[in-house]
């Protein structure tokens, strides 16, 4: 499902609300959970899973094309780990 398909289901379930006040809501909401990941927390939504983040350490890597090393910096990455109603959902 991409963005565009969360709009339209979300205002299939909610004639009521304008298309503008479901699209603010949805950035709102993916806005509150990246800004909370980039400060080093954690999103948990029950029954759905948790957000967080991981630390990548510094590395080696190789440009493809040239074959040439290059160093890879350390970073954080976004880590998603399912929670215990949708893993059981996608197992029935």
């Amino acid at each position: 499902m991409i963005r565009s398909e969360l709009l339209q289901e979300l205002h299939k379930d909610n004639p009521d609300l304008r298309a503008d006040e479901i699209e603010q809501v949805v950035d709102i909401f993916f806005d509150e959970i990246a800004q909370r990941l980039a400060e080093g927390g954690r999103v948990e939504l029950r029954g759905f899973g948790a957000f967080s983040t991981r630390e990548r350490e510094a590395r080696s890597g190789r440009n493809p094309r040239t074959g040439e090393t290059v160093d890879v910096p350390e970073k954080r990455v976004p880590y998603f780990k399912a929670g215990k109603e949708i893993r059981e959902r996608l197992n029935k």
